[in-house]
């Protein structure tokens, strides 16, 4: 049986790489963005399973990290407004 969700994990890693470049939106700022779920993900990990409430400083690291990945996904660029255009 253990093989099994073997292959169904793997199923799910493959479909985890896949998925964000179905994105529309350029990879690497998809990436960024999951990037900063993680993080937000794993502070709340912390807390729920394993009862580490994060300190100040994991909270300040948290923000500075999520406001780096606002900043990398949804600021303004030159020359991408095609991108979001109906046109």
């Amino acid at each position: 049986m253990s093989w099994i969700y073997g292959i169904i994990g793997g199923f799910v890693l493959f479909l985890y790489g896949i998925v964000p470049t179905f994105q529309p939106s350029y990879f690497h700022r998809i990436y960024a963005a999951y990037g900063g779920i993680f993080i937000v993900m794993a502070l709340l990990w912390g807390l729920i399973f394993e009862g580490i409430a994060p300190d100040t400083f994991d909270i300040i690291g948290a923000i500075i990290a999520c406001a780096g990945v606002a900043i990398i996904h949804y600021a303004p660029r030159k020359g991408e407004e095609k991108l979001w255009s109906n046109h």
